[in-house]
C-alpha cells in the first residue's frame, strides 16, 4: 500500500479544522465532525515529515508506507498533551517525547552557559550521550527505518550544534567579542559536517533553527574581523550583510537559502528603525534571493515602512468599532496613540499585550492604547474579546486586513505604532514589550 492515514481528536478546539502540510504546501484542509475528529488519506505517500496545524498551533508527525496514525491532544496543552497511536505510532511519539525533553534541556543548558567554554562543552557532551544512548537502544528495540534514523539522529546532532552556536550570545559575563576570542580549539569542529543542504531536513525545527544561529554566529565572527565592535549589534547593516552573504555562499538548496534569506530579511527590518539602511540591504538581498514571491514580499514590506518613517502622516486605513461601524484608521487619533495589533490565533500575545496594556493606561492616562484585530473573520473578534472578558472601548478590526497589513508592514503582530496627536508619526515600528518601550511613550507624552 502506497499510502498512509492520519486522523485525530482534538479536544477544546479553537475552530473546525486541521490544515496537513508538506514542506509549506498546504496538502488539505481538512473538517472535524461532531466529535472534533478528522480522518486524511495521504495517497500516494511521500515518506518523510508532514505538520499539521490547528488554531495557529503546529506541530510535525512522521509518516512511512502503510503507515495508520491517529493522534489525540487537548488544544489547551498542545504539545504536551498530544500522543500517537496506530501503527507508526511509536516513532511519533518518540519524536513528540523528544520535542518535549529539548524545551526542558535547553533551559537548563541556557543556565549552564554561564560557565567557562570548556565546561560548557564537557557538561553539553554528557547530555548529548544520554539522548544518543536512549536513541541507540530504540532504533535497536523497534528497528526502525533507515529514513525514521536519519531525522532522529539529525535532532540530536543540530539541538546540540545549536546550543554551541549560541554559546557566545547567552555567555553574558563578557562581550561577545571575548567570548569568542575565548573559545577552545577545536570548539566548531562539528562545522565540517554540516550539510546545508539536506532536502529531507529543511522543514524540520532543530535543522531549521540551527542554521539560523548558526548563520548568527559566524555572521557576528567575520563583522568582529573588520569592526571595532565588541558587542552584538543585530541592527546593524553591516553585520546583516554579512549573515546573508554567508548564507547565499554556502546554501545551494534554493528552497532553503530563500527561507533563510527570508527569514533573516523580516529579522533585520523588524529590528532596525535606520531606515536610510533598508535600500542597501534590498539590493543586497535580491541580488541572492531567487524566489519572485519572497522579493515581492521583502520589497513591498521596506517600501511599506520608509513611507512609516517618523515625521510621516499615518496612512488611512479602513475599520470596524464593536457595533460594526465603519472608521477610517485616523478618525480616532485625539491625542498621542499607541496603536498595537492582535489576532485570536495568537492566543498568548492576545493575553499578555492586553494585560500589559491594562498596566500602561494608568501609568500613561494621557496615551490612548487603541487595539486592532488583524483577522479575516469580522464578527469572531467581538465574541473573543467578550469571552476573556476585555472591555471594548478603543478596540477596532481591520476591514480589509490583507490590505491594511500590507499598507502598514504588519509582518509581525508585535508592532506598535506611536502616533502624535496631528497624526504624524513618532515611531512606526515599535514592541511593547521592550525594555525601551517606555521610554518612548514619555517621549511621545513630550511631543
Amino acid at each position: 500500500m502506497s499510502c498512509a492515514f492520519l486522523g485525530g481528536e482534538i479536544i477544546n478546539p479553537s475552530n473546525n479544522y486541521v490544515v496537513i502540510s508538506k514542506e509549506n504546501n498546504v496538502l488539505d484542509t481538512i473538517n472535524l465532525d461532531q466529535n472534533n475528529r478528522f480522518l486524511y488519506k495521504i495517497n500516494p505517500i511521500d515518506p518523510g515529515l508532514y505538520t499539521f496545524s490547528h488554531g495557529g498551533e503546529i506541530q510535525m508527525v512522521f509518516l512511512e508506507q502503510s503507515d495508520s496514525i491517529v493522534l489525540r491532544l487537548n488544544n489547551l496543552d498542545f504539545d504536551e498533551s498530544l500522543v500517537f497511536t496506530g501503527h507508526g505510532a511509536k516513532e511519533n511519539n518518540y519524536l513528540i517525547n523528544m520535542f518535549l525533553q529539548n524545551e526542558v534541556v535547553n533551559n537548563k543548558i541556557l543556565r549552564m552557559s554561564q560557565a567557562s567554554p570548556e565546561k560548557f562543552e564537557n557538561d553539553l557532551d554528557s547530555i548529548k550521550a544520554i539522548f544518543q544512548k536512549n536513541f541507540d537502544e530504540f532504533k535497536t528495540k523497534y528497528k526502525t527505518s533507515d529514513l525514521f534514523n536519519e531525522i532522529a539522529q539529525a535532532n540530536i546532532d543540530y539541538n546540540f550544534y545549536a546550543q554551541k552556536e549560541l554559546y557566545p550570545f547567552t555567555c553574558y559575563g563578557n562581550t561577545e567579542r571575548k567570548n569568542l576570542d575565548e573559545l577552545p580549539d577545536g570548539f566548531y569542529d562539528y562545522r565540517s559536517n554540516i550539510d546545508y543542504n539536506n532536502e529531507k531536513l529543511k522543514n524540520y525545527f532543530p535543522y531549521y533553527n540551527f542554521l539560523k544561529y548558526h548563520f548568527n554566529n559566524i555572521a557576528l565572527q567575520s563583522h568582529f574581523k573588520h569592526s571595532k565592535d565588541s558587542i552584538f549589534n543585530n541592527k546593524s547593516l553591516d553585520y546583516n550583510l554579512d549573515k546573508i552573504k554567508f548564507i547565499d555562499s554556502l546554501v545551494s538548496n534554493d528552497s532553503i537559502k530563500n527561507s533563510l534569506l527570508k527569514f533573516a530579511a523580516y529579522r533585520y527590518v523588524n529590528s532596525s528603525n535606520q531606515i536610510d539602511d533598508y535600500t542597501p540591504y534590498l539590493n543586497s538581498f535580491l541580488e541572492k534571493s531567487t524566489s519572485k514571491k519572497n522579493n515581492e514580499q521583502i520589497t513591498s514590506l521596506i517600501e511599506s515602512l520608509i513611507n512609516l518613517k517618523p515625521g510621516n502622516t499615518l496612512p488611512n486605513t479602513l475599520v470596524s468599532n464593536n457595533a460594526g461601524e465603519e472608521l477610517h484608521l485616523t478618525d480616532f487619533i485625539k491625542g498621542p496613540t499607541a496603536i498595537y495589533f492582535w489576532s485570536y490565533n495568537m492566543k498568548n500575545h492576545f493575553i499578555e499585550s492586553h494585560k500589559k496594556i491594562q498596566e500602561l493606561r494608568k501609568k500613561y492616562p494621557e496615551i490612548d492604547f487603541v487595539a486592532i484585530n488583524i483577522d479575516n473573520n469580522e464578527d469572531s473578534w467581538v465574541t473573543y474579546l467578550k469571552q476573556h472578558q476585555y472591555p471594548l472601548k478603543n478596540e477596532y478590526h481591520f476591514m480589509h486586513p490583507e490590505i491594511s497589513k500590507q499598507i502598514l508592514a504588519l509582518n509581525t503582530i508585535n508592532r506598535v505604532m506611536l502616533i502624535k496627536k496631528d497624526r504624524t508619526i513618532v515611531n512606526g515600528n515599535t514592541n511593547m514589550f521592550s525594555k525601551h518601550f517606555e521610554v518612548e511613550l514619555l517621549g511621545l507624552i513630550n511631543q
